[in-house]
């Protein structure tokens, strides 16, 4: 069972808890001028718009074993623990009518961190421990292409959902290295889905956007390397990930 650290709940509470109160601080001030006029009035009569995004994500691998990982005795068990980076990027907006966007990132970069617990039966020559550690940290050139549903617009406020594929490129991998310290190496490419939920809050000059997206890798991202005991054990990695972002739009044409 994956064994998660106390102090990296209270981490995560702590983000969730800046989260909402932007959600809350947005939504009141959005929501205050519910009796005045939009801001922005023109925004949905526009073709295309761009953004910047800021956020916080966590991410871990889901780890499938090989059938050989019976066969031994040594290793016990092998976990993906959850650890968190930030990300950032530039978004385009293509509106194809007044519910349906389609979204594309043409920068987009995340750096995120995976690690592994092994916990050993017996520790190796010269260590005491009977748990071995890895941490895999990736920066990411992400190419989501994503569609969106929204919701009528209520004033300054709105709801949207989103859905879409994404493909992306590990610009730190060392799948390619031969340094025996690697206890697992991973490819530089992922293949991947994500789904997530949004909030515009319009304001005079600018549409912020909280959003919350969950990703899942489809591609084995796992380089096997017979040489390597701690990467013999594992057959499958699968990424997984969840992004919180602030997104901040505007601009673009009639």
């Amino acid at each position: 069972m994956q064994k998660i650290k106390p102090g990296y709940l209270q981490h995560l509470l702590r983000i969730k808890i800046i989260l909402v109160a932007a959600c809350f601080f947005f939504a009141n001030t959005s929501f205050a001028q519910l009796r005045g006029n939009y801001n922005l009035p023109n925004h949905d009569d526009k073709l295309y718009y761009f953004g910047i995004i800021l956020g916080y994500n966590t991410s871990h691998y889901k780890i499938s074993h090989t059938p050989g990982f019976l066969m031994q005795d040594s290793i016990q068990a092998v976990n993906g623990l959850n650890a968190g980076r930030i990300h950032l990027g530039i978004l385009a907006n293509l509106q194809i009518s007044d519910r349906w966007d389609l979204r594309f990132y043409p920068l987009n970069l995340i750096f995120s961190e995976k690690r592994f617990q092994y916990d050993l039966k017996y520790p190796e020559a010269g260590e005491t421990s009977l748990v071995k550690s890895q941490k895999v940290e990736s920066i990411v050139m992400s190419f989501p292409l994503q569609v969106r549903l929204k919701s009528d617009r209520i004033k300054n406020f709105r709801v949207y959902t989103l859905a879409g594929v994404k493909f992306d490129y590990d610009l730190a991998s060392k799948s390619g290295t031969t340094n025996s310290e690697n206890l697992v190496k991973v490819n530089k490419t992922d293949f991947g889905v994500e789904a997530g939920i949004g909030f515009q809050f319009f304001s005079k000059y600018v549409i912020v956007s909280p959003e919350i997206k969950v990703s899942q890798g489809l591609n084995n991202v796992h380089a096997k390397d017979p040489s390597l005991r701690y990467s013999n054990i594992i057959d499958r990695l699968n990424s997984r990930m969840i992004m919180f972002s602030l997104q901040f739009e505007g601009g673009g044409l009639l």
